[in-house]
């Protein structure tokens, strides 16, 4: 082989090497903004419905003012709950953050949950249409939150995998792109919790 063919052959490697640098970081960069715009629509959705809960509670009070530490412990659960996602709306993906929003998020439905249990035994609340249509808002965000999270765990499955693969993991791991984590959804015991409609 040549000097020059040599050379071509050195430069065509290095071009090579290159572009597959270039590529896997992009990609990683691409990914990566995709499941924070993914949590950006968890985060709308869990503030509509930490707006909602005072209107419950409110509504609640009314007709439950013998349960005055059930709605207190919704309202706890619901700032718990504000705190943990302003935590995970600063940095997506992160492991803690995404943990202590799980938790919280889980917390928040239990109560809620208990608050419903609990208004089972006051007719008058069950019949009032303002109850009602807080309900009915609060159940369709309920639904959307499903999906804006599901969203979001397929765009972290889909960078978490780019980051793991071969070669773009030399990558992540020379620029610090790390792995990100999944928002849980809430534990078995709380999913199944009684729903009441109205």
């Amino acid at each position: 082989m040549s000097l020059i063919g040599l050379f071509i052959f050195a430069v065509t490697i290095v071009a090579i090497v290159a572009v597959v640098i270039i590529s896997s970081y992009n990609d990683l960069v691409k990914f990566r903004n995709r499941y924070k715009n993914a949590y950006s629509q968890i985060d709308v959705q869990l503030q509509r419905r930490y707006d909602l809960i005072p209107n419950l509670v409110e509504t609640a009070k009314g007709y439950m003012k013998h349960e005055r530490e059930t709605l207190e412990g919704v309202i706890t659960a619901r700032n718990s709950a504000i705190n943990a996602s302003s935590r995970a709306s600063q940095n997506p993906g992160d492991p803690q953050a995404m943990q202590q929003l799980g938790n919280a998020e889980a917390a928040l439905t239990g109560a809620l949950s208990r608050l419903m249990v609990l208004s089972e035994a006051y007719p008058e609340l069950k019949a009032d249409r303002s109850m009602s249509q807080v309900m009915e808002e609060l159940s369709s965000t309920e639904n959307r939150i499903a999906f804006a999270r599901q969203a979001f765990n397929d765009a972290v499955t889909l960078y978490n995998t780019k980051s793991e693969s071969f070669p773009s993991n030399l990558i992540a791991n020379t620029f610090n792109f790390t792995l990100a984590e999944l928002l849980a959804e809430a534990a078995p015991e709380v999913k199944n919790a009684p729903r009441v409609s109205f």
